[in-house]
Order: structure tokens, then C-alpha cells, then sequence
């Protein structure tokens, strides 16, 4: 079969780790709606996504869309001291999730590998899709399918073999698995928006965007609380994992509260003291009524 044949067919869909279970199988569903927010819905919140879901939780995941021009200064940093070599790009992952709104654009500094790359260089690629280039960045819009994402970038033997060993397609390939395509916080429908209880965001400009957005909106006639919670997290596929485990935890406590009005600071709070005890992750949150 050649192999502009085999992109032609349906996308395989991979397997999904397994989250933490339900305390019982019997258990349809859980009593909580969970949303996971990170920048481009491909990364943090796919991740999360999965692992919540896996679990038995109600959970839908998004991006913010938001513009970033360079790295943080951290993952400068650890790019300087890393034994791989590596230069560096811009890519860009455009965003627009329905008709006739605007498209936004998302623009990061990514580290390229050689052939040579290991899983410790792989795991510091970030959540957008980098080009082969500076002058070849991969645009998207939110909206555009996973599975279209990943025929694109695998149209020829040697587009395939590059973006599989960065670890893009394997990025494209879960997200297909999960759901059609990414979704945009901004331009979800406020009714659609205020069915979830608890909202994470994994980073504090996305938490802030998150916020702003639920600022501005109009309020619906349920006027329900939402719990806005931020988990900080670097945006690499390691740490997306490592934290997807760390928001599952904390959704759990969240779900089996008997109250969550009332009991979501308390729990938030203990949690955070429990999380010290092992590493620091800053946790912000806030109520906001929509």
C-alpha cells in the first residue's frame, strides 16, 4: 500500500492509560462536571482529560488560545544545560473553534531534536506543533480535527518520521482518541460552560484567562458557582503526566465532598497542605458565578 494511500485511511485509535478507578464499578457516573483548560487543548488538558475520564469522572477539556512569543525563562534554562543538541524554532497553532469569530494565534519557541533525541529530550516538546523550521510552522485552528492534524503532518515518509520522533503525531493520535477536535474556552456557549462545577487550569495566565472570560459573560438564569482552580504545570508531555495524576487526586476529593459550596475551600486547602508535604505546586482559586 503506498503511503499516500495509507493516510487516505482511518486514523488508528491508541489505547488510553488507566486512570484511578471509581470506588465502585457500579458507578455510572460522577455527580460533579469537571472542565481542564491549558493553552491549546493538545497537551495539559488532553492529558488530563484522559485520565479523568478513565477514572468515571464527567470531564470536557479546552484551550484559551492565548499568544506566547518565547519560552520561560526555566525551560531556557534547562535547554542551555541539556546534552542533546538543539536550536531553536517558532510554531504557530492558530485557534477559531466556530464560524465567523476570530482566529487566534498561539506562537512558542520550541526546542528541535536531532535523530538522536532520547525520552528525556522528548519530554521537553511542547503542547504546540512545531514546523521542521522556523519558516515551516504548522497552523491550526481550533475546530480542525486531530486526525486532519495528523494527516498533515504525516504527508510524506519523511514529514511522518520527523513528527513521530519529536512526539507531535503521538500528541494528534491521543487527542483523536478522546474527541474530535480542539475546543476553544472563549467561544464555548456560556450554557455549555456553566454545566461544569470545578474548572482546572494548568498554568496562571490560563487560570486569569479563565476568569476574565467568566467576567464577561452574561449571566446565565441558573447563576450557578463555578470553582476555578489552577494547578501550575510546565508545559512538556512529563509534566502534563505527572500532573494529570496530581489534578486527578484532587478532583476525587473534590467529587466526594457532600457539599462542595461549602466544603470546596477547606478541600482545596488540604490538599494543597498534603501536595507541600511532596512538592510545591501552586495552587490559586476562586469562585466565580455564571
Amino acid at each position: 500500500m503506498s503511503h499516500n494511500s495509507r493516510q487516505r485511511s482511518h486514523l488508528p485509535r491508541p489505547s488510553t492509560p488507566p486512570g484511578v478507578p471509581p470506588e465502585t464499578v457500579f458507578r455510572p457516573h460522577s455527580k460533579l462536571s469537571f472542565g481542564v483548560v491549558c493553552s491549546s487543548n493538545i497537551n495539559r488538558s488532553m492529558e488530563a482529560h484522559v485520565v479523568l475520564g478513565n477514572a468515571g469522572l464527567s470531564v470536557e477539556s479546552y484551550g484559551t488560545g492565548t499568544q506566547v512569543s518565547k519560552l520561560d525563562d526555566s525551560d531556557e534554562t534547562q535547554q542551555q544545560q541539556s546534552n542533546e543538541p538543539q536550536s531553536n524554532s517558532e510554531a504557530s497553532f492558530s485557534t477559531n473553534s466556530r464560524p465567523n469569530t476570530i482566529a487566534y494565534t498561539c506562537i512558542i519557541m520550541v526546542a528541535i531534536f536531532d535523530s538522536n533525541m532520547t525520552t528525556h529530550a522528548i519530554s521537553h516538546i511542547f503542547d504546540r506543533l512545531p514546523g521542521r523550521t522556523a519558516m515551516e510552522p504548522r497552523i491550526f485552528k481550533f475546530g480542525t480535527p486531530y486526525e486532519e492534524m495528523f494527516q498533515s503532518l504525516a504527508v510524506t515518509p519523511e514529514d511522518e518520521a520527523y513528527f513521530t520522533r519529536n512526539g507531535v503525531l503521538q500528541l494528534c493520535q491521543r487527542g483523536a482518541a478522546v474527541k474530535r477536535a480542539p475546543q476553544r474556552w472563549q467561544d464555548m456557549p456560556s450554557g455549555d460552560v456553566s454545566k461544569h462545577n470545578v474548572v482546572i487550569a494548568f498554568e496562571e495566565r490560563i487560570f486569569d484567562a479563565v476568569m476574565e472570560d467568566l467576567q464577561l459573560r452574561e449571566p446565565t438564569q441558573e447563576f450557578r458557582p463555578i470553582h476555578v482552580i489552577c494547578l501550575d504545570t510546565k508545559d512538556n508531555p512529563h509534566e502534563a503526566a505527572r500532573q494529570g495524576i496530581v489534578a486527578l487526586r484532587l478532583c476525587w476529593m473534590l467529587e466526594h465532598s457532600q457539599d462542595l459550596d461549602l466544603e470546596a475551600a477547606e478541600i482545596i486547602d488540604q490538599f494543597q497542605q498534603e501536595r507541600d508535604a511532596e512538592t510545591n505546586i501552586k495552587i490559586l482559586y476562586q469562585v466565580c458565578y455564571l
